[in-house]
C-alpha cells in the first residue's frame, strides 16, 4: 500500500465528515492475534464489511496468519502484515476480494482495514492497523485507486499498546523491501477467534504472489 501522496490532501472536505462505527458488539466476532510483541484482540465489523471480515476469518480458520510477520512499521501513520515470511517470501493467497472502503467506517486510530495494491479490488490477506486518525485513507469517490480509500473491517479493543510497540521497533530495508521492515521481525505466531480452538498451521511454504 502506498504512503500518503500529496495529491491526497486535495480530496473532498466531505472526508472529515463523522463516520458510523455503530456495532453490535454483543455479536461482532473477535480475533486474537497472538505475536512475538504481544496480543492483540481484534473486534471484526461484519455487518459493515462483510467481504472483508468473511475474507479475514477464513484465513484465521485456515491457519494462515501464523508464521507471517508485520513487514511494515512507520510511526504516526500504520503497521502492516499478513502476508509475507520470516524469510519475507510471500504466501499463496486466496482470490483478490471487492473493496468494501465506501461502508462509512473511517480510518482513525486502532481500526484495522484492508491492504491493496494500485487496484482497490486487490485485497487478500493483508491488513493494517492504524496508528493515527487518517481520513485520507477513506473513500472519496470511485475515479481513481487515490481517491477509493481502504476499507475498515475492525478495529483493535486490546493490545494497542502491543502495536505502538510494534511502530516503535527500529526498522531497515532488507529482501524486496526497501525500508521499513522491523528489526528484529514481529511474527503473527497464530490467530484465533475469540471463543475457538486455535487453528492448525498452515503449510509454510511460500510462493510468489502476483500484485504484492
Amino acid at each position: 500500500m502506498p504512503k500518503p501522496k500529496l495529491a491526497l490532501l486535495l480530496l473532498s472536505a466531505a472526508l472529515f465528515a463523522p463516520a458510523s462505527w455503530a456495532q453490535d458488539s454483543a455479536t461482532d466476532p473477535q480475533v486474537v492475534l497472538h505475536t512475538s510483541q504481544g496480543d492483540i484482540t481484534l473486534e471484526l465489523f461484519p455487518n459493515k464489511a462483510p467481504k472483508s471480515v468473511a475474507n479475514f476469518l477464513q484465513y484465521v480458520h485456515d491457519g494462515f496468519y501464523a508464521g507471517t510477520v508485520f513487514h511494515r512499521a512507520i510511526p504516526g501513520y500504520l503497521v502492516q502484515g499478513g502476508l509475507y515470511t520470516r524469510d519475507l517470501q510471500p504466501k499463496r493467497t486466496r482470490p483478490a476480494i471487492t473493496s468494501e472502503a465506501d461502508n462509512g467506517l473511517s480510518n482513525l486510530r486502532g481500526t484495522v482495514a484492508v491492504a491493496r495494491g494500485a487496484d482497490p479490488n486487490s485485497g487478500t490477506s493483508q491488513f493494517f492497523i492504524n496508528l493515527v486518525d487518517d481520513r485520507r485513507l477513506d473513500f472519496a469517490g470511485n475515479q481513481s485507486g487515490l481517491t477509493w480509500g481502504y476499507a475498515v473491517f475492525g478495529k483493535v479493543v486490546k493490545g494497542m499498546d502491543v502495536v505502538d510497540k510494534i511502530a516503535a521497533t527500529p526498522t531497515h530495508g532488507i529482501g524486496p523491501f526497501t525500508a521499513d521492515v522491523p528489526n528484529p521481525l514481529v511474527v503473527i505466531e497464530g490467530a484465533q477467534v475469540v471463543g475457538e480452538a486455535a487453528p492448525a498451521a498452515a503449510s509454510s511454504t511460500a510462493r510468489q504472489a502476483k500484485g504484492h
